[in-house]
């Protein structure tokens, strides 16, 4: 009984940004990114911002972590879990909600520039190349989305 407590006294939430664009040459594009330690392919995520709605703090996240700019939507398309391991060496397990981001423009520079890759992927690639199945789901339901 100790554990379970525990266990659901540790979930923490989260906010993510799904950055795509559309384009007549490439179609649907996913932006993803490495997580620093792991250099896993990820979507920017983060932690609420305080006085800040979620999908600001999504949108926020993509800035910080990608350099990407643009519309953000304001209902979450999805969630998923993962475990995030902290500093402090505990592990904890975050829920994220994932909130479309249309992009406009990449700045040329931001505040992770330089700690993490980007590229650029087709959504079944994108869906492929990350570790979460559930985020993986997400990001072809976008697809879908989009297209219909």
């Amino acid at each position: 009984m100790n554990n379970v407590k525990k266990k659901a006294d540790s979930t923490q939430i989260q906010y993510a940004a799904l950055p795509y664009r559309v384009s007549a040459a490439f179609g649907t594009e996913v932006l993803l990114v490495t997580s620093r330690e792991t250099k896993r392919w990820i979507i920017p995520k983060g932690w609420p911002n305080k006085g800040k709605d979620p999908w600001d703090s999504a949108a926020r996240e993509a800035a910080e972590e990608a350099g990407v700019v643009g519309k953000v939507g304001q209902k979450p398309i999805g969630s998923y879990s993962y475990e995030k391991r902290l500093r402090s060496g505990k592990t904890v397990v975050c829920e994220v909600e994932v909130f479309p981001l249309k992009v406009k423009r990449q700045r040329k520079s931001w505040p992770e520039k330089g700690q993490r890759e980007w590229a650029w992927f087709s959504p079944a690639n994108a869906a492929k190349a990350v570790g979460e199945s559930e985020l993986g789901a997400i990001i072809r339901h976008l697809l879908k989305q989009l297209v219909t």
